[in-house]
């Protein structure tokens, strides 16, 4: 498994919003500390729709992780890994619960929802 599906997939086992089961075995790296637990999205940072995603967590008190690719070395890499873990190429890549929702239509159609989903997730 390459290094970037690995971390891409840490991210996603080990955030709230954060869809599979995934494996621990990067757990030790440094930067990943301070992620665990919290929701996770796959952003970029231009992008309109990562940013209205964002929006709609934060102004719903959600606390989450975002992880911006267009600002990690890596980030190219990381979203061929989660293209590969769930069929969608662009971003933002959003999960809840280890579930993949989508992108921000996918988020922004379950609004309703989102406050249940979140809270279950432990995101509120």
């Amino acid at each position: 498994m390459s290094a970037a599906k690995t971390k891409a997939e840490g991210i996603i086992n080990d955030n709230a919003v954060g869809a599979k089961t995934l494996y621990h075995t990067f757990i030790s790296d440094p930067w990943l500390t301070h992620v665990l637990l919290q929701p996770a999205v796959f952003s970029k940072s231009w992008c309109p729709y990562c940013k209205a995603s964002k929006t709609l967590l934060s102004e719903m008190g959600a606390k989450f992780y975002t992880l911006e690719l267009d600002q990690v070395d890596d980030g190219s890499a990381i979203q061929s890994a989660l293209a590969e873990m769930t069929n969608q190429t662009s971003v933002p890549n959003i999960f809840i619960g280890q579930k993949h929702i989508g992108g921000n239509s996918d988020l922004q159609a379950q609004k309703g929802d989102l406050p249940k989903m979140l809270k279950d997730a432990g995101a509120l």
